[in-house]
């Protein structure tokens, strides 16, 4: 039976749990362990699929075809282990699958209630597909003390009742805040977040004290007397400049110590050198460029967490920092601002949805086209990309997507069939919103000697995808013959994957997200390749 990890947190939310959990898992790892991380999320939506980014930050796609938590890039990223459907669940999903069970009489006749038919689902859930895992790492999303994390702590509880305490261990993110007047450091709300964690019946085994500068060892003795733990179990978590340096950063204060001590486990000490062999590289860059990304979430940066570390790991395959200019693609629409493009190495446009902000988007393809500046579109970038070279290469009138419109010539549309394995999937305008889009891994057949068959360096590939709209190949040859080249399409040649620009430096555009799949040890070749031609841009200017 695996061990149980849970970790909560306390006194305020982004206290960065999901990278305390990412960087404990790795170094678990490191130390020859197998480990499973998932993530518990306390608010009634189904999933994130249909939530603004500004709610919830991006949705992160799973090979099988699951909109997850944000968290669960920080997981995979740091571990190498494939994110599932099965690593995240939350509120609405529980209550939709007891409600389910309820409506075909599974409970017969039974009164169903939160103890203990919404705490068993919980429990099923966290038991469930862990494989041959050393250690289950499961994060409680929002902060103790939220009316709406309760029946989680409460599952929690029962389950470490049920496997043992020896089999499942409690770990509590906090805060301690500096008060700049007092010139100290506060345990007070420490202090109170265990209380809280302790009123629902759960002792903290270890606490992971968030703080912007060192912590004496008297107020991590103050906090261990108040909080019934012993010293060495008060562990700080030191703000750092980079999340590259956290798996180091916690071994060196003993968390992953303090876990096995917990578990009377013993384990060689890890070999943390990929870890320090990426922070020399962050430290020690041999150059820097600038990439403008233009995007229509950009007033949040979580919108576009995979998208922003995929370009960081594209740096460091070239040994280079990459600055991101993020760039409202709205203030495109004004004739006065492509200046703010000038000065970049590269423009990359990232997914996004409805109208608003994509004729700055398109504007900002024009320029990277006519500029010969490297571009990089991803999914909605793809789709704006074939406009503006429909619109302005291939002399098409009326040209749009039916996304945002009706036009005469609708170069993208609204997908209602596309095969999923050996199962046809059928969509149409009027259908629900959450859950119904292409979703997941899917092939792609790449055109031998084009750019991207020579990026990948192989003949098919798997990629994730999020979309509900497609380039209308009606339109290829017109395209194909204005010099946009279709080199990737889906193995039955139905659908756009990628396109190219020919006589151009770095132009591609692709209807999948590459980020998703990207880790700071394997950076994905897209990025790759396209950080090393705004590298070569950079040199021209």
């Amino acid at each position: 039976m695996p061990r149980y990890i849970f970790i909560t947190g306390g006194v305020v939310s982004s206290l960065g749990k999901g990278l305390a959990s990412a960087a404990l898992g790795s170094v678990l790892q490191a130390r020859g362990f197998k480990v499973r991380l998932r993530k518990l999320d306390p608010y009634l939506n189904v999933d994130p699929g249909t939530m603004s980014p500004y709610q919830h930050g991006e949705v992160y796609v799973t090979d099988d075809g699951a909109e997850t938590d944000l968290d669960l890039g920080h997981y995979e990223r740091f571990t190498g282990v494939p994110a599932r459907k099965s690593d995240n669940i939350t509120t609405g999903r529980i209550y939709w699958n007891v409600l389910q069970k309820e409506r075909k009489g599974d409970y017969l006749g039974g009164t169903v209630q939160v103890i203990p038919h919404i705490t068993n689902e919980i429990k099923e859930f966290i038991a469930s597909d862990n494989g041959d895992a050393d250690f289950v790492l499961c994060e409680v999303g929002g902060t103790v003390g939220d009316i709406e994390s309760l029946p989680f702590l409460e599952a929690i509880r029962q389950f470490g009742n049920e496997v043992g305490l020896k089999n499942a261990l409690f770990i509590h993110v906090t805060l301690m805040p500096y008060i700049k007047t007092a010139g100290e450091l506060k345990t007070k709300p420490t202090q109170h977040s265990v209380k809280e964690l302790l009123s629902v019946g759960i002792q903290p085994a270890i606490l992971l004290i968030r703080a912007d500068r060192e912590i004496p060892v008297e107020e991590r003795r103050k906090i261990a007397l108040f909080c019934n733990i012993s010293q060495e179990r008060v562990i700080p978590a030191l703000d750092v400049s980079s999340i590259y340096q956290v798996p180091i950063a916690y071994h060196k204060e003993g968390l992953d110590d303090a876990v096995l001590k917990y578990f009377e486990m013993s384990a060689p000490k890890p070999n943390l050198s990929k870890w320090e062999s990426i922070v020399h590289k962050i430290e020690h860059p041999e150059g820097e460029v600038t990439i403008g990304v233009v995007g229509k979430y950009t007033a949040l940066l979580d919108s576009y967490k995979s998208l922003s570390e995929a370009l960081t790991h594209g740096g460091f395959a070239n040994n280079v920092k990459v600055n991101l200019s993020w760039l409202n693609s709205e203030i495109f629409e004004k004739n006065d601002s492509l200046h703010l493009l000038e000065n970049v190495d590269g423009i990359l446009v990232p997914g996004g949805f409805g109208e608003r902000g994509t004729e700055g988007k398109i504007r900002a393809v024009q320029y990277a086209r006519e500029h010969k500046i490297p571009y990089f579109g991803i999914c909605f970038g793809m789709q704006m990309a074939v406009i503006e070279v429909a619109r302005n290469c291939a002399g098409l009138n009326d040209v749009g997507s039916s996304e945002l419109g009706k036009y005469g010539n609708p170069v993208v549309g609204l997908m209602t069939e596309w095969m999923k394995g050996n199962e046809v999937e059928k969509r149409d305008d009027k259908g629900d919103l959450g859950g119904t889009m292409r979703l997941g891994a899917y092939p792609a057949k790449l055109t031998p000697g084009s750019l991207v068959h020579k990026i990948y360096g192989t003949d098919q590939i798997s990629e994730r995808h999020r979309h509900r709209y497609e380039v209308n190949t009606t339109y290829k040859k017109q395209l194909e013959d204005a010099g946009l080249i279709f080199c990737g399409m889906s193995p039955d040649g139905r659908l756009p994957e990628i396109v190219e620009l020919k006589d151009h430096p770095w132009f591609v555009g692709v209807q999948f997200h590459p980020e998703l799949k990207s880790k700071p040890f394997e950076p994905h070749p897209l990025f790759t390749s396209f950080i090393k031609a705004a590298v070569a841009q950079s040199r021209l200017v």
